[in-house]
């Protein structure tokens, strides 16, 4: 072999080292789906766990501070509650169970209207929390129930509707969780699922990454193979928020 060809190969060699090292010297840059993650409740709270697990908890995410994103007036504005408790229609005196109730943002609401509420959530903290909100100011039509990731833990035809706000997506085994939710609705009881679109969100609104929300589709699809057969689907009502009614 000539000295110019030892040369040419030493000097392919020694770019493939340079190449190979500047590479692994470039700091990863997080997805564009995890800077939209600035409200939640979501990042550290809600989407460490995949399933039903809605208000997981971190070292560095409080109580105090999720109370405060989940009762925001910047949740009232992406979320329009007024818009979620008129699609439910006439609720006075209708039984329903709230998965995933949090601090109970739309809980109180629905009790204010005169439902008999079943606030569900497998958070302990956020249990305690409802508890003393209840206390504080005199709710009496407001039930708390400790329930796993698994399960709503519903009697058969216990409830007249069953309400699912940001937390569908968590949910694993869906069929088999949304079965058991069929099983505890009265007959022409209604499901209603209140989740994310997935699609791209300005900077700075409150959503899950892209990866983990649950298309309108898919869901309907998911719903379907639970044993719901009738379907109200609304994607105009809110900007960054489907509505699905299941029967």
């Amino acid at each position: 072999m000539t000295k110019q060809k030892l040369l040419i190969q030493s000097l392919r060699l020694l770019f493939v080292v340079a190449l190979f090292t500047s590479c692994n010297n470039i700091k990863k840059q997080p997805d564009s789906d995890e800077n939209n993650e600035t409200h939640n409740q979501h990042k550290d709270a809600n989407h460490e766990k995949p399933s039903h697990a809605t208000h997981g908890f971190t070292d560095k995410v409080t109580v105090e501070e999720l109370t405060k994103r989940f009762e925001s007036s910047e949740r009232d504005s992406v979320e329009q509650p007024q818009k979620i408790v008129q699609f439910l229609g006439e609720i006075q005196n209708k039984t329903i169970l709230d998965i995933g109730a949090g601090t109970g943002y739309y809980a109180v609401r629905f009790a204010d209207k005169g439902a008999k509420v079943i606030a569900a959530d497998v958070s302990d903290q956020f249990q305690d929390y409802l508890k003393q909100r209840i206390e504080k100011n005199n709710i009496k039509n407001i039930e708390l129930r400790k329930t796993p990731y698994d399960s709503p833990l519903l009697k058969d035809g216990e409830v007249d509707i069953v309400f699912i706000a940001n937390t569908y997506h968590h949910i694993e085994n869906r069929t088999e969780y949304f079965a058991k939710v069929k099983k505890g609705l009265i007959m022409n009881g209604e499901l209603i699922v209140l989740d994310y679109f997935n699609v791209d969100f300005p900077k700075g609104i409150m959503a899950p990454p892209m990866k983990m929300r649950v298309s309108v589709d898919q869901a309907v699809f998911e719903l379907k193979k639970a044993g719901f057969t009738t379907f109200e689907v609304e994607v105009n009502a809110l900007p960054y928020h489907y509505i699905i009614k299941a029967k």
